[in-house]
């Protein structure tokens, strides 16, 4: 299962928040935003602004996750979150000398599909290899051929050939990346990737960072979560029909357990 881990957040979020909520309703200058902003305050801040639902102010507040072990499908979904900002391990710099690879649970649980899926990962690696030889070979004879010093035209040719082989390799290889998201688009991707019908490996994933930021900022995501958690679904005839399992899985994730 992928990892995740919270390696960076605007400082005291909770009150940064506050403090652009202050300035927007109070006649506040910037130089006493903070005056008397304790962590109470801050809090009723946070509560007023979700009972209203004023979200502008919680842009102030970014969180940066680390992400490994997530493959590649994940990484197609999760980049649909447009206001995030992503850096991803490059396949086209970086070669995959012997990747690693996803297995979704339904494939694990059963042994013939996972012994086929297990060749086809086999088999990606090994055509991924042989046409990194092959174009590489090519590459550099034509290198050498411009005049290109040997060690310096063996590194060109190896990136040139990886950008093209890396079209073989399966949804399922492995990534890592750095993703940065501010609080409300945190919301708005809690309300969506944590829900039950989104697909296992994202929504392990959203759990996974729920879990974190509520350890930093409690008030700020009491209310994230899929639709069903704080009020009626939002999927309709698609819903999963299990409200009150959600909203118990949900609570555990905030407390940390369940993960």
């Amino acid at each position: 299962m992928a990892k995740v881990t919270l390696i960076g957040y605007t400082p005291e979020p909770e009150k940064t928040v506050a403090a652009a909520a202050k300035l927007c309703y109070s006649p506040a200058t910037i130089d006493t935003l903070m005056d008397n902003l304790t962590n109470e305050k801050a809090a009723e801040f946070v509560r007023m602004l979700a009972g209203m639902g004023h979200e502008s102010p919680l842009e102030h507040a970014s969180f940066t996750f680390g992400i490994e072990g997530a493959s590649r499908s994940l990484l197609a979904q999760i980049t649909r979150h447009r206001i995030g900002s992503y850096s991803v391990q490059s396949q086209r710099y970086v070669r995959e000398t012997q990747f690693e690879y996803v297995t979704p649970p339904e494939i694990a649980a059963v042994p013939q599909a996972a012994a086929e899926f297990e060749c086809a990962m086999q088999a990606a690696q090994q055509s991924y290899d042989r046409l990194t030889n092959i174009l590489k070979e090519k590459h550099l004879a034509a290198l050498l051929a411009q005049g290109m010093e040997e060690k310096a035209a063996a590194r060109a040719a190896e990136k040139q050939a990886i950008e093209d082989a890396r079209f073989v390799l399966p949804n399922a290889c492995d990534t890592k990346m750095l993703v940065t998201m501010n609080a409300r688009s945190l919301l708005n991707f809690f309300a969506h990737r944590c829900c039950n019908r989104a697909q296992w490996e994202i929504r392990a994933v959203a759990d996974q960072m729920l879990a974190l930021v509520c350890e930093v900022a409690p008030t700020l995501f009491a209310g994230a979560g899929p639709s069903c958690v704080c009020g009626q679904c939002h999927e309709g005839k698609m819903s999963c029909g299990r409200p009150q399992q959600m909203q118990a899985h949900i609570a555990q994730v905030k407390q940390g357990d369940n993960l």
